[in-house]
């Protein structure tokens, strides 16, 4: 009982310490639950409607696009910026795919594997002409070579491992292009049904055949707004407020975007770094021209163009490079020339020059064995069956292989950026070999027997070692611009502060309005993507770090002027302000010329009240006028003009976009061609088309969208 009374005694503190307790509890779960969230919402790329994207998910799309690219173009390397072209494709086809694939849900629509298959057999779609499933002779797809193929690739997963890489990659590109098929399908069928919703009729057709026909001859007398100086016309706040809520629709903004003031500062070398570099240079002409070997002087040079060693087509080396091959002999090493547009020093040494084949058929069989001996008999034997005529596709299957005949081109090869001893001697055995000639080619990993079937586009090749070397600055250089700069973000740390200050440090301050998340880079300058991610988070008027960017070679100091929110921007935007003010004020001008003619009946009283008079011809409903006198195009004139007969002065004055207008009708007739009903019908359903083109545009916006790749690319 006396414990029971001290803890009563103390009840108003247990209270205390125990609830205190269940909030650190309940607390802890909230901020799990929020750190939770937090994490979530930071592996969302975005979103549509209502779906959230997952980074990893979407990092798939583009790295299936980006091998179906490398397989049809046959490159490896890709450039940032065509990397950051594939990621807006990939994102703008899976939203508009998503919104596609939603509106056809609810009507019902979808795309049968027998529509797929009716593709396949006719063997006309583009796409399916850029697989290697085409038919060299009728130059359509070939339905029966995928199925052969796909029968083959379900064989080849027992088979050596490169091979059955080689066969997975191709399945996983006709995958690719499977899929994107049944997306077009798709949206053409609901494209189609949307079509077939706009209709014309006779009636609108003749309207239409009118419009472009019936032309007139005029007199025109103009009084151009520019007559009028500005300092004439009085604005008044009310006049701007009115003005802006007439036009309020045009200012309407469906994404959030940044506006920004910032300094930017390029780091180049300086004279001292040239120096240094063409003497550096200059040692490696030296060495280049004595070597037997040029791939160690190359690859130590650190030049951007690797040596492979085997014959390329031009198109293999850069422009420039390209431009000298055959101006340079045989044997000889050229003296290092700089090239101002890509800023490097290039030295060639051109090793030989000789005529083959761009394009080589072949057929191969890949031999292994247990041993390196039982290897070496079993290719002899294999060679020595076909060059006693053996069947090269029997042999072949008997070691589960097709010995199926392909085609390689030079740019499948030689852009690579390093070619091993086994690659560089299968590539000269496919150049060198004769029509139906073999070779037992001795490899690390087994032999290789192989046959070219067809040469086809013999063309100029060219073993070239060539230095291009990249004229950088130096650590030096780069250190005391970064000091310089340092100092200036360290000491002005305001918007005011850098606008009076940049000029004494050789900077200045530059403007860029409205930057979106949708973009890649700030200002312009690539690696941003750190500046971009502060960009979305920081406040109005904060400062950015000191971000080192671009090529390793930019300096950039970010300060965020102005947040744009979605919806209606505001009177306050200086460029909605600047729209409205040049609207009213022409709105005034007008104003003020419809009142200087009224009562104007004729020619001559136009040009008493200072018009400038000139004769206009062919003037139709269905094309604006182009005024010489003001310099602009006037749909409202033609319409005034068209309404008028023949012989009347315009019953008033006509407001345009360059100035006001009266006229005089001096003809009006028919041109000579032919109504066709039907015809004209398609042309009206056409433009009536384009006019509804728009409909995705509204799709995208009711989806609501949201694009967060900034935070991840």
């Amino acid at each position: 009982m006396a414990v029971l009374g001290k803890i009563r005694s103390k009840g108003v503190i247990l209270i205390c310490v125990i609830g205190f307790a269940l909030f650190a509890f309940i607390a802890e779960e909230l901020f799990r639950s929020c750190d939770a969230a937090s994490n979530e919402r930071r592996a969302q790329v975005g979103e549509v409607l209502g779906d959230k994207v997952n980074v990893q998910d979407f990092q798939k799309l583009v790295d299936e696009y980006t091998n179906v690219i490398r397989m049809t173009q046959g490159r490896d390397n890709l450039t940032d910026e065509e990397l950051n072209q594939i990621k807006d494709v990939v994102w703008n086809t899976f939203v508009q795919n998503e919104i596609v694939s939603h509106e056809a849900e609810k009507l019902g629509l979808k795309v049968t594997d027998q529509e797929l298959q009716n593709v396949l057999d006719a063997g006309t779609n583009p796409m399916l002409l850029q697989t290697p499933f085409v038919n060299r002779q009728t130059g359509r797809f070939d339905a029966n070579m995928l199925k052969q193929f796909l029968a083959e690739y379900k064989q080849a997963q027992g088979a050596n491992p490169q091979l059955a890489d080689q066969y997975r990659n191709l399945y996983n590109f006709w995958t690719f292009i499977e899929k994107t098929l049944r997306q077009q399908l798709l949206a053409q069928k609901y494209q189609v049904l949307f079509a077939g919703c706009l209709l014309s009729n006779p009636v609108s057709a003749k309207m239409a055949y009118n419009d472009e026909n019936q032309e007139s001859n005029i007199q025109l007398a103009s009084f151009a707004y520019s007559s009028i100086n500005d300092n004439k016309v009085t604005i008044t706040e009310s006049d701007l407020k009115a003005k802006y809520n007439e036009l309020k629709p045009r200012f309407k903004q469906y994404e959030e975007t940044r506006s920004i003031k910032y300094v930017e500062y390029q780091v180049v070398p300086s004279q001292a770094d040239r120096t240094a570099l063409n003497k550096t240079v200059n040692g490696y002409m030296t060495a280049l021209r004595d070597t037997a070997d040029p791939s160690g002087i190359v690859r130590k040079s650190g030049s951007v163009i690797a040596y492979l060693g085997i014959p390329q087509t031009k198109a293999a080396f850069p422009s420039d490079i390209a431009a000298r091959l055959d101006s340079i002999a045989v044997g000889s090493t050229t003296a290092p020339v700089e090239n101002k547009a890509d800023n490097t020093l290039n030295i060639i040494r051109l090793i030989s020059k000789t005529q083959m084949p761009d394009s080589v058929q072949f057929r191969a069989i890949q031999v292994g064995g247990a041993t390196a001996a039982e290897t070496v008999k079993r290719a002899d034997s294999i060679y020595t069956a076909l060059q006693a005529g053996a069947d090269f596709e029997t042999i072949a299957k008997k070691y589960g292989q097709t010995g199926a005949k392909n085609w390689i081109t030079s740019a499948q090869y030689q852009n690579a950026p390093s070619m091993d001893n086994d690659t560089r001697s299968y590539i000269q055995a496919l150049n060198t070999l004769g029509v139906n000639e073999m070779k037992n080619l001795k490899m690390l990993q087994g032999n290789i027997i192989l046959q070219v079937t067809d040469r086809r586009a013999m063309t100029d090749k060219y073993v070239a070692a060539v230095i291009k070397k990249p004229i950088e600055f130096s650590r030096d250089t780069y250190s005391a611009a970064y000091n310089k700069f340092s100092r200036f973000v360290s000491e002005n740390q305001s918007l005011d502060a850098m606008q009076k200050n940049a000029s004494k440090y050789g900077f200045t301050v530059k403007e860029r309005a409205d930057i979106s998340n949708t973009e890649h880079y700030v200002a312009g300058i690539s690696d941003t993507r750190e500046a971009m991610k502060w960009l979305f988070e920081a406040k109005e008027n904060e400062v950015s770090p000191l971000y080192e960017c671009g090529e390793n070679d930019h300096l950039l100091v970010v300060v965020l002027t102005k947040i744009n929110k979605e919806g209606y921007r505001s009177l306050d935007d200086e460029g909605v302000k600047s729209y409205v003010r040049n609207e009213v004020m022409r709105d005034k001008k007008a104003e003020m010329l419809m009142a200087q003619v009224k009562g104007v009946k004729d020619m001559a009283g136009a040009k008493a009240k200072g018009a400038k008079v000139s004769t206009v011809n062919q003037v139709t409903f269905a094309a604006p006028v182009f005024v010489q006198a003001t310099g602009m195009s006037e749909q409202a004139l033609s319409g005034a003009v068209s309404a008028t007969a023949k012989g009347k002065f315009s019953s008033q004055a006509v407001k345009g976009n360059g100035g006001v207008y009266l006229f005089q009708v001096t003809d009006k007739k028919m041109r000579p061609v032919k109504f066709n009903a039907k015809e004209y019908e398609q042309r009206q359903r056409q433009k009536v088309m384009q006019f509804a083109g728009n409909f995705m545009q509204e799709l995208y916006i009711n989806a609501n969208v949201k694009d967060n790749r900034y935070m991840f690319f």
